[in-house]
């Protein structure tokens, strides 16, 4: 062993071994623990040397695949929130790749007895990685992000082999990629496959982390999702999406980890440096704050945490080749002792970090803590998924009361939420449903949670989910029921992507996947939680009509502008105007958006000043038939409707039409497709 380097952090392959590299401001002493590939314990080397908190060595002779791990000597003060235990094997913050599975037993507690190597994942050294293309970059305003798990996505998929499924080489797949290719959307969002582990009152039910937000390392892939070598696999996934012409984005959980409470396993950070890496009550530091509703709170203070999660994120982007990050409970990154700060400088680096220029950054902007929900706070180039355009398009669409002039600011692209930070119409991720919550089919079915399969009484998951079942909970032969649900999905569907702003489209709403009610499906490693794809060939009409609506959006540039209109908005072409209509066709007042389920939104292009092209987006949240009088334009234009969630053909006649009760219509003039500058 020679004294090596203490930069990088982590395992670096040279020609002639392998330099070591960690972080303890705590460890008296630090062994290196190299192991076989079965497991077996062959080396224990002290590390020789520490620079300025960094432990670091040269180990002659190795090579990439050496599987390793460390143990840290040390105070032992749980009093003191040091918890130094060199019986513990823990896993570097910093390896590439994690070999084997996780297995509970007493000895990866901290306070247990026993030597932990058996039950922890070794490191493994990496020397080689596929290079990644970087040559997808989707604008913003073009944007249609598309929520999947890798494991659930192909699960059922009928085209993909047995072996592949619930795989990074299943979601490559050509037929898989066709099929996305051919709906529509532009950038596939995966759920987190940072390596994860299953909770313990999970592994006791004999169940297992579905979602995979109980992260254990910042850097490895998710061994479950590969068939061999996770990096590679990894890599030729990205490759494959990046071909067919998709961004792919990345969930990441920096906000806790999965070593969860005070009495939770001793797996890497707590055993290496606990106060450096988590949060701890200030007169109490034997335990933790937990913000995040999981034990643990990651301390975006420190300066180390601080490194760890740029340098993921640098890992991810440049070697790994991803395009873009949703932050989950991305507050917490912006947290002081004394709460939330835009100006965090974490947050900032991550926004002005040089090697993530260009990487789309996505914030989920609440977290459990005080003052966690911070929607409309974060600062460019951050955008955010926005829960009140969730809740209020649910809430339209079952007709509560006085909910359209709320309808009309989340359709504007929430102006009221983002537009006072400097911020454009795109920072607006709108969701109807994402992962965590119905899907679109149970939403429209169901009006009580049932979450009995999550072996919590059915006492987890969000209680006020603003859904209705149209009469009868859950599945029914009712035609007529059907039907109207059916509707109902159209409407929602419809909204999402006629609405300024992002669209995010949960994987398997487009052909009515459902989880039999369960709304918190995170230990559904199952066919409660893996996508049915049978909805296509029951229902291919409406997986048509999720097609048409992504098309539209994409042919009809003023669904999609890239600055808020407020009237009326100069461009170097001429003229876009946005108006608010009754269905008579005149100016909606302050006065209208009081009362009534029944609205329109009319945008114009003029081109010196003659109307070149118009769109009237109409609403009837109303049960019955409604005469509608198209605004006239000058010069006049025909009118054609391009999509109506009824079941039945409506037409314009002169400038009228008759919406059908609890429906959505998109109406167009003939030159739809002319560009907006």
């Amino acid at each position: 062993m020679e004294s090596g380097s203490p930069a990088p952090l982590g395992p670096t392959v040279h020609g002639d071994g392998v330099n070591f590299a960690l972080y303890s401001s705590v460890a008296e002493r630090v062994e290196l623990c190299l192991f076989k590939e079965d497991g077996r314990q062959i080396q224990r080397i002290d590390l020789p040397e520490c620079s300025d908190n960094v432990w670091h060595g040269f180990v002659p002779d190795l090579k990439g695949g050496q599987r390793y791990g460390y143990r840290v000597h040390g105070p032992y003060r749980p009093d003191e929130g040091l918890l130094c235990n060199p019986e513990k094997l823990l896993i570097d913050p910093y390896a590439r790749m994690l070999d084997g599975e996780f297995r509970w037993g007493d000895p990866v507690f901290g306070d247990r007895p026993g030597d932990s190597a058996d039950n922890i994942p070794k490191c493994v050294v990496c020397d080689t990685r596929l290079p990644t293309k970087k040559d997808v970059r989707v604008p913003w305003s073009e944007t249609i992000f598309y929520e999947a798990n890798v494991r659930g996505f192909t699960m059922r998929h009928a085209s993909v082999d047995d072996s592949e499924r619930g795989t990074f080489a299943g979601m490559r797949h050509a037929d898989v990629l066709a099929y996305l290719k051919s709906l529509g959307i532009t950038s596939i969002e995966l759920m987190p496959v940072q390596s994860f582990i299953d909770e313990h009152h999970l592994v006791s039910q004999g169940l297992r982390n579905y979602w995979g937000y109980n992260t254990i390392n910042f850097f490895a892939p998710m061994q479950r999702y590969a068939r061999g070598n996770p990096v590679t696999e990894f890599c030729d996934m990205v490759n494959a999406i990046h071909d067919a012409g998709f961004e792919v984005i990345m969930d990441v959980v920096y906000n806790h980890t999965g070593e969860a409470d005070s009495r939770g396993p001793m797996l890497s950070f707590r055993g290496i440096d606990n106060l450096c890496y988590y949060r701890v009550e200030p007169d109490d530091p034997a335990q933790y704050i937990n913000d995040t509703g999981c034990g643990n709170t990651i301390n975006a203070d420190h300066p180390i945490a601080q490194q760890l999660i740029l340098d993921s994120l640098r890992y991810w982007a440049n070697d790994m080749g991803v395009d873009g990050f949703r932050f989950d409970l991305a507050t917490v990154l912006g947290r002081h002792g004394d709460g939330f700060s835009a100006a965090h400088p974490l947050l900032k680096a991550i926004a002005e970090d040089p090697q993530l220029s260009g990487v789309k950054l996505v914030a989920e902007p609440w977290d459990p803590g005080p003052g966690g929900y911070q929607l409309g706070h974060f600062r460019p180039p951050w955008v955010e998924w926005n829960d009140r355009f969730r809740d209020t398009a649910r809430r339209f669409w079952r007709s509560d009361d006085e909910k359209s002039g709320s309808l009309a600011r989340r359709l504007h692209g929430s102006s009221d939420l983002f537009e006072a930070g400097g911020r454009t119409p795109s920072a607006s991720v709108n969701i109807l449903t994402t992962h965590d919550g119905y899907t679109l089919n149970d939403l429209v079915s169901y009006e009580y949670r049932h979450n009995e399969a999550n072996g919590e009484d059915n006492r987890d998951g969000h209680s006020h989910n603003y859904s209705c079942n149209h009469g009868v909970e859950g599945n029914t032969d009712d035609d007529a029921i059907n039907a109207r649900r059916r509707q109902h999905r159209l409407n929602l569907l419809a909204t999402l992507f006629v609405s300024q702003g992002t669209p995010l489209l949960l994987a398997g709403d487009e052909f009515g996947n459902s989880q039999d009610g369960n709304n918190n499906a995170y230990a559904q490693d199952n066919e409660i939680g893996w996508l049915d794809w049978s909805g296509i060939e029951n229902d291919p009409q409406f997986t048509e009509h999720v097609k048409k609506l992504l098309a539209l959006r994409r042919q009809t540039p003023l669904l999609r502008l890239d600055k808020y209109v407020h009237g009326s908005l100069e461009t170097e072409r001429g003229l876009i105007s946005l108006g608010w209509i009754n269905p008579d066709g005149e100016l909606r007042s302050e006065e209208d958006w009081s009362f009534g389920h029944a609205f329109g939104v009319l945008l114009t292009e003029e081109a010196k000043g003659v109307t070149v092209n118009a769109v009237a987006l109409l609403f009837n949240a109303w049960h019955g038939d409604l005469p509608i009088e198209l605004p006239a334009l000058d010069p006049p234009l025909d009118w054609h409707v391009q999509f109506c969630s009824a079941d039945k053909a409506i037409g314009v006649s002169g400038p009228s039409l008759t919406l059908p009760g609890d429906s959505i219509a998109i109406v167009t003039t003939t030159n739809v497709t002319a560009s907006v500058v």
